[in-house]
């Protein structure tokens, strides 16, 4: 075994191949398992995408809750893209400390947007 304990090419290689073939085709079912992993989420995003569309025809009441659906469900899009496409479940805690930073201040200027709706000062 190696340094991190995990078996090198050679060893994990069927008898009468190279280690050429392999790695190949290690790296093949890593290919296939990524691979289905992101049809997967691409079969959620487009199930979502439909979601979307019919509740955009559904009346919550005010447009202001109608708002409020739809960035529930675009939040929800946007968090799993960045989890998959973007490799952000596999990042280290520093990301998501940065991550948690930049929520920060987004959940701050919404609030400084829903101030600026309802204005106490002149009502």
């Amino acid at each position: 075994m190696n340094e991190t304990d995990e078996p090198s090419i050679a060893e994990t290689a069927p008898v009468g191949t190279s280690p050429e073939d392999a790695h190949d085709e290690n790296v093949a079912h890593n290919v296939s398992k990524h691979i289905r992993a992101y049809l997967m989420v691409g079969g959620t995003l487009i199930t979502f995408t439909a979601i979307t569309v019919f509740l955009s025809y559904v009346n919550f009441g005010t447009m202001k809750a109608n708002v409020a659906v739809a960035m529930v469900v675009a939040t929800f899009k946007a968090g799993l893209v960045a989890a998959i496409f973007m490799h952000l479940s596999n990042e280290k805690r520093m990301i998501y400390r940065i991550l948690m930073f930049t929520a920060f201040f987004v959940l701050g200027l919404f609030f400084l947007t829903y101030l600026a709706w309802y204005d106490p000062v002149t009502r």
